[in-house]
């Protein structure tokens, strides 16, 4: 990152910490705003966009490579209206624009590069572009120079393409079917859970295979059917427990990173966000109040005390985000060599260390490095050692605190400091949940204290809810996720406390949401109508967090069970409604939606099980169904099976070159006790990525290699705006003869 004197842009103006890391490069910046779009209309120029975040590797490199470049700025400048974009500001133009490039070239990611017509229009878009070209991809200025001269000599072709994906970007945000005219049932439920089911791993947790992430839809609807199934609680149980030994947990400092990059949560992506400690912090305070797990709690007592030291401002809300990377190396302020951990800790505590946080063996990240986690739970630990677990806590915290006081001492990785309301709401939820279940007044008052400064300093002098505030300043008008995460968070408090002032205005904010994002359908719009905006979305699919229309009804479900007498019930149901057609279609995408559907009507005396009828050779996830037939008069240990792929959706093939966006699952399949042989996948869309859509073949041998042999299909299904959760299929080969 460009940093140091000399003249700056017109970021320096910025609130952004992203856009402030590039206050300092040659290129003429614009921040998104009318002067930015006002110039471009004026000067007919087309507009380049770059839409990242403070945290985003990729974009750290781009900044290096090519926006701090001087050849490179004078093209930018002469050519284009230039705007930098924090997506983390404005998540409803990083939705529109993401779109684009995935519509454009079938993947999206980090920086996101899209090149606009005055109209805001995309017509060319791609992610990272390197200085030099490079392994299929172009030079960031060989891009440069055809969009300018495609817009100089081939306006027509240009406006043209523009108008045909904005049309697509249109379709694909906002056109929905028709309301149902009932609530979904219970059967949605069902297939959804029957999903995460077959995708779970059985003998490290969560769901599919690597790259794996805590995916809180997925914990928040198992903790809402764990009392309703043995099985369900295994499965919740089994993936929090392997989470919190493994790498992506914090093992000295709390808090979770971003996701793992191996199956057995590892080794982790290093960033922290403040929404998945949020999150993470009300599944496993449930989890303590479900099994008791003396683990779930420390690590809700752990993440809260890694908020306080390290994410909250000195006012009392929480910051955004921490970066993965330090001076350009991922993960460096957390990873450990032998030499000094030996060093730090002393031969004796080092050995005694070394097998309860997993280096005693051989360095496995980047051949010289430990990534510390626990092999096992310290209770088993504990009785292996014949002491109780309490002591030897005793013993381990001392030496903890030691190695984390070495490691503060290192060069920090880069915090976002802004303050976002919705990641702000996620955070007090999970502490307020936390600070009543675990009997905490201090995690209330954690939460309570973030609440009163969002209250007081992010709303606009008419009392109106705002998204950002950084430096003094807030700005931008909510979106749908600001109400819906910060009125389940004062809901949340008023359940702690009893104090009705959170619920008063936990009102009145759901009143402003009606207000301000209602969609006449049923359900709410991700943002109010604005000039600068080419479509106003709905959020139903979960992602890394929780569907913000999911969230809503849930919220306006809970207050109608406080309030029987109001519409917040009626708005529920008009909102399920409205959304049962693709909640039916895709249960699976839209998992928070479904909790506020058992929430509703519970399992009406209903199994929760797969229905008895269906086919155990068709495994459906409702957009990717895998259909497997054991081959007759086949050779032994013969197999093959298809993928039928729904219209409109694609998943990934396999990435050699490391091409495919980050942390997308592509398609695998991966023996268990057995071994697979001569696999063959039918022929996919040429690109840089593979791309499977429509029927997909795959064939091959397989080999006993133990008692229950398996195959294992993980894939992620994608249509041209996003991606669903990673899922996988278990199929049974005994029935084959190995």
């Amino acid at each position: 990152m460009s940093e140091g004197g000399g003249r700056k842009n017109r970021l320096a103006e910025s609130s952004s910490p992203y856009l402030l890391l590039h206050q300092h490069n040659p290129v003429d910046w614009y921040p998104w705003g009318e002067e930015a779009l006002a110039h471009a209309r004026q000067e007919d120029k087309p507009i380049f966009v770059s839409v990242g975040y403070s945290t985003c590797y990729w974009c750290h490199v781009m900044e290096r490579e090519s926006f701090s470049d001087g050849e490179t700025a004078a093209q930018m400048n002469r050519d284009f209206i230039n705007i930098k974009l924090d997506r983390e500001e404005r998540p409803d133009l990083d939705e529109i624009y993401m779109s684009a490039t995935q519509i454009l070239t079938g993947h999206g990611g980090w920086p996101n590069s899209v090149f606009l017509t005055p109209e805001l229009e995309p017509y060319f878009a791609g992610t990272y572009f390197p200085p030099e070209d490079r392994q299929g991809l172009p030079s960031f200025r060989t891009v440069l120079s055809s969009m300018a001269e495609a817009w100089q000599t081939r306006r027509k072709d240009v406006e043209e393409e523009a108008e045909s994906v904005a049309r697509a970007i249109r379709h694909h945000l906002a056109d929905r079917p028709p309301a149902g005219e009932e609530i979904p049932k219970i059967g949605v439920v069902r297939r959804s859970l029957a999903a995460l089911t077959r995708g779970f791993d059985r003998e490290w947790g969560g769901f599919g295979s690597a790259p794996k992430f805590p995916s809180p839809p997925n914990l928040l609807l198992l903790h809402d059917l764990s009392g309703e199934d043995v099985e369900v609680a295994g499965m919740l149980a089994t993936t929090l427990d392997s989470m919190a030994r493994g790498g992506i947990y914090d093992q000295l400092g709390g808090g979770f990173h971003r996701y793992a990059t191996d199956r057995e949560w590892k080794i982790p992506h290093f960033e922290k966000m403040l929404y998945d400690n949020g999150w993470l912090l009300e599944a496993y305070a449930r989890e303590w109040a479900r099994s008791g797990d003396p683990q779930a709690a420390r690590v809700v007592h752990d993440t809260a005390a890694f908020l306080e030291r390290e994410m909250t401002s000195p006012e009392g809300a929480f910051f955004s985000a921490l970066d993965a990377e330090t001076d350009g190396h991922e993960g460096a302020f957390y990873v450990w060599q032998r030499e000094e951990l030996q060093n730090i800790l002393g031969e004796e505590d080092f050995g005694f260390m070394a097998p309860l946080f997993g280096f005693d063996g051989p360095p496995f990240f980047e051949a010289d490095a430990y990534v510390l986690h626990l092999p096992e739970r310290l209770e088993v630990q504990a009785e292996r050692r014949r002491m109780s677990p309490d002591d030897l806590l005793e013993q381990i915290q001392p030496l903890q605190r030691k190695l984390l006081r070495a490691r503060g001492a290192r060069r920090r990785p880069l915090t976002d400091d802004k303050i976002l309301t919705d990641w702000n709401g996620a955070a007090i939820s999970g502490l307020a949940l936390a600070g009543r279940l675990l009997a905490s007044p201090a995690l209330i008052d954690q939460a309570a204290a973030a609440a009163e400064f969002i209250l007081e300093r992010l709303v606009s002098a008419d009392g109106a809810l705002l998204h950002a505030w950084r430096g003094g300043t807030a700005h931008t008008p909510a979106l749908l996720s600001d109400y819906a995460y910060l009125v389940r968070g004062l809901l949340a408090l008023y359940r702690a406390t009893d104090d009705t002032r959170w619920l008063a205005r936990a009102r009145v904010l759901t009143e402003q949401q009606i207000e301000t994002l209602a969609d006449p359908e049923g359900g709410f719009f991700v943002a109010p109508e604005s000039d600068d905006i080419l479509v106003r979305s709905r959020d139903l699919f979960d992602g890394a967090e929780p569907a913000a229309n999911g969230i809503a009804v849930l919220n306006l479900l809970e207050l109608s069970e406080l309030d029987p007498n109001s519409d917040w019930g009626d708005s529920a149901g008009r909102a399920l409604r409205a959304f049962a057609p693709v909640i039916e279609r895709v249960p699976e995408a839209t998992r928070t939606l479904t909790s506020a559907i058992w929430r509703l009507v519970g399992s009406d005396g209903e199994d929760l099980s797969e229905d008895a009828n269906d086919s155990a050779g068709a495994a459906s996830s409702g957009v990717v169904q895998v259909v497997f037939q054991p081959p007759k008069d086949a050779a032994p240990g013969t197999f093959s099976f298809e993928l039928q792929i729904a219209a409109g959706w694609h998943i990934y093939g396999e990435d050699p070159e490391g091409k495919l966006p980050a942390g997308v699952q592509p398609l695998r399949v991966e023996g268990r006790e057995t071994r697979l042989l001569d696999l063959q996948v039918s022929a996919s869309e040429a690109g840089e990525v593979p791309i499977h859509q429509g029927a997909v073949e795959v064939s091959g041998r397989a080999e006993r290699d133990g008692n229950r042999p398996q195959m294992m299909i993980s894939f992620q299904a994608c249509d041209d705006r996003r991606c669903l959760a990673p899922e996988s299929v278990v199929i049974d080969l005994s029935e084959i003869a190995l």
